[in-house]
């Protein structure tokens, strides 16, 4: 049975890191939903507009994953949204991936706690924002058991391949990096 991953879009969200993360899990054959926060057509922070697959208010109940991209003010719009919060506070209590890149892990993620205790990286600078616990690397992307984060645009593709990765397994990653010329 295919692996189920959505998506978080909110208004301001960097396209980079969206767009590579869909491309990359699809042609894993991971079914992968764009989820507008507010609305089904959602701006990106250099204006690059993207029809989503759906609003947050039509989530399906099936995902294996949660991803958000970062970006500004993306991030902070989806940390601004309860539905968002709740949803990725459940979906970490039931040990799902939980996987954000760039802004998204200190302006999303640590708020909520789920980087308490935990390692992980941010785009650089923004890891003032991690808590104590939370210990902070400078890996372009870090896992740590349900959790996935990656450091900004330029890391999108290792980021989404460890995705894969995760939800998959080693040698279908490899082969799409390999097929996109990643390696």
């Amino acid at each position: 049975m295919a692996k189920k991953a959505i998506i978080l879009l909110a208004e301001g969200f960097e396209e980079i890191e969206a767009v590579t993360c869909v491309d990359i899990l699809r042609r894993a054959g991971i079914q992968t939903t764009t989820i507008g926060v507010t609305n089904l057509i959602v701006g990106g922070s250099r204006r690059l507009e993207l029809k989503t697959d759906m609003t947050i208010s039509d989530l399906p109940l099936d995902y294996d994953a949660v991803i958000l991209p970062g970006g500004m003010p993306g991030a902070e719009n989806l940390a601004k949204s309860v539905q968002v919060t709740t949803l990725l506070k459940e979906a970490d209590n039931q040990g799902k991936i939980i996987a954000a890149i760039c802004a998204a892990p200190a302006v999303v993620f640590s708020p909520l706690g789920l980087l308490d205790s935990k390692t992980a990286t941010c785009y650089p600078g923004l890891e003032e924002n991690f808590s104590e616990t939370t210990t902070h690397k400078t890996e372009k992307v870090v896992t740590d058991k349900n959790l996935i984060t990656s450091q900004g645009p330029a890391t999108a593709l290792e980021f989404a391949l460890k995705i894969v990765e995760t939800l998959t397994n080693n040698e279908l990653s490899q082969k799409i990096k390999k097929a996109t010329l990643a390696e």
